[in-house]
């Protein structure tokens, strides 16, 4: 049997070591499949159906060294999806943003309904009154307003339940880019787990820990216009260790406190200037 899209599948401790499997298979398997993106003369996209499953997505390492991006990055990324610091730049009507995951997870709206649906209020309402159910979930998608803007939300999905005295969550995405984005939101999301995690623990009276993630894309995919750019990264895996690969959370405590205080800075000076910031 021949399928039509080939399947990575990948099961691994730690975050950073899903990633790199995944985006080097999707490399050596993936199909051409051209994008809505490319310029003349790219080449197309290798492209995949993928399902990822980090089995202690909050274990050291945690972070990938060679994730197109700086810690500065990755920390405002964290903060925009978990904490929703980038809410208030959503108003498509003034041309701003149309959606941040946050903002549709946190607080969805639809025409029709008086208040936002507190979607992430619901999951860690579900698992407290039952830890065992199968309906803590949460949406992104408004098919009256996505199916028709430039770059709708990739995250579709999270689904939560407790397992074992665990919070698992799956992530299903429609689309992913493999390198520049991939890590950046399996970093977000699972701290968003470990949140949601706290949350039920206060809830429950007992521990709860983040247990295993797992990350699904329809379309787990690295694009033709930086080849050149991924093959560098390939190379950077045979000249280092896995442990110089990654950085451990206490390796760069001082920069993720660095960016802490930069991105703090930077929504102060915005709330006072109006000037967006990172």
């Amino acid at each position: 049997m021949t399928l039509t899209l080939p399947i990575v599948q990948i099961a691994a401790r730690t975050l950073p070591e899903v990633w790199e499997k995944a985006v080097v298979e999707t490399w050596e398997r993936g199909a051409p499949i051209a994008t809505q993106y490319d310029k003349p003369g790219d080449p197309p996209s290798r492209d995949a159906i993928c399902v990822l499953a980090v089995a202690e997505p909050m274990a050291e390492p945690r972070i990938h060294r060679a994730f197109p991006g700086g810690i500065v990055e990755l920390e405002a990324y964290r903060q925009e999806v978990v904490d929703g610091i980038h809410d208030h730049w959503v108003n498509p009507a003034e041309g701003k943003w149309e959606y941040t995951y946050h903002e549709r997870l946190a607080a969805y709206t639809a025409p029709g309904l008086a208040e936002p649906v507190r979607q992430l209020e619901y999951i860690v309402d579900a698992l407290a009154e039952a830890p065992h159910t199968r309906r803590a979930q949460a949406i992104t998608w408004k098919p009256w307003e996505d199916a028709g803007i430039h770059d709708p939300a990739c995250l579709q999905r999270i689904w939560c339940r407790i397992f074992d005295g665990e919070l698992v969550m799956n992530v299903h995405m429609r689309s992913n880019d493999a390198f520049k984005a991939a890590f950046m939101n399996m970093y977000a999301f699972t701290d968003l787990q470990r949140a949601l995690a706290v949350q039920v623990s206060e809830r429950l009276g007992r521990p709860v820990r983040a247990g295993q993630y797992t990350h699904i894309s329809d379309s787990f995919h690295i694009y033709g216009s930086y080849f050149g750019e991924f093959e560098g990264f390939l190379k950077t895996l045979e000249m280092r260790s896995f442990d110089e690969r990654t950085y451990a959370t206490s390796d760069v405590a001082e920069i993720i406190d660095e960016a802490r205080q930069t991105i703090a800075k930077s929504l102060r000076e915005e709330a006072e200037t109006g000037r967006k910031g990172l």
